[in-house]
């Protein structure tokens, strides 16, 4: 399955099955993707994981 990447507009390669909240690498840019659906396949920028710094 393909996609396009919403950071660089390249096309992004999926595993035949993805699956709901995995994360994926565009192979151009090297930003996170998170797919937000399955049918049809839409990925989003993953969030960033903040520190908490022991809070």
């Amino acid at each position: 399955m393909t996609t396009t990447c919403p950071e660089c507009f390249e096309t992004v390669t999926a595993p035949a099955e993805p699956v709901l909240h995995e994360i994926l690498e565009c192979a151009e840019c090297r930003g996170e993707l998170e797919v937000v659906s399955t049918a049809p396949l839409l990925v989003a920028l993953a969030p960033e994981v903040a520190e908490d710094w022991g809070e």
